[in-house]
């Protein structure tokens, strides 16, 4: 049932959205050099790599640099980038991830192999879902970059502390993993995405 769910919203999703999309991808190839798409590698179900897609935000080998980013001024974003991460725009790609069958609507967030082999054997358990285009981590952390920007050292305080967290409330919505909960999900995604 969730992945009949999963197709006729994100075909749906695309359809209606495709005019806004090749506007956004057109903002992106007119102000800066680089692909439209920046295409990731992450984990997904079962230790599986896959492809995640993502509207560019950075500057070509920006990610070279570091694998997070922080704050609201990390000089590697582009200036349309600033805007596609503030409303999460940057996500929309993912329908196709959701499409192919990587990821879900709703599901733990998909993470880059680095982080996934810092997990202990019952953080692997989040692994055992097909990752998700939103989760309760998702809209808790919400202002992840802005958490990170105000601490000395960024990739230490996203592993020991909000790495953690953000398992946690996965195994949260594996406990708890329903249509009513993911609906709840979209509907407190959205909502904060709005507050933002």
């Amino acid at each position: 049932m969730k992945r009949v769910i999963d197709l006729i919203a994100s075909l749906f999703v695309l359809i209606i959205l495709l005019p806004f999309l090749i506007v956004l991808g057109l903002l992106i190839k007119i102000t800066s050099k680089g692909n439209v798409f920046y295409a990731q590698e992450r984990i997904g179900l079962h230790f599986k790599p896959f492809k995640l897609f993502k509207f560019r935000t950075m500057y070509i080998d920006a990610d070279k640099k570091g694998l997070l980013t922080v704050g609201d001024k990390d000089s590697r974003i582009t200036s349309i980038g600033y805007f596609l991460r503030k409303y999460k725009l940057d996500e929309l790609p993912q329908l196709i991830n959701i499409l192919k069958g990587d990821m879900s609507i709703v599901g733990p967030r998909p993470e880059v192999k680095k982080y996934v082999d810092l997990y202990d054997d019952e953080q692997k358990k989040v692994l055992a879902v097909k990752p998700g285009l939103t989760d309760y981590a998702s809209i808790d952390f919400i202002n992840e970059n802005e958490i990170l920007a105000k601490r000395d050292d960024p990739e230490k305080a996203y592993i020991e502390e909000i790495m953690p967290q953000k398992l946690m409330l996965n195994r949260k919505y594996i406990d708890q993993q329903s249509i009513l909960t993911d609906f709840k999900i979209i509907g407190l995604t959205i909502l904060g995405i709005f507050k933002k």
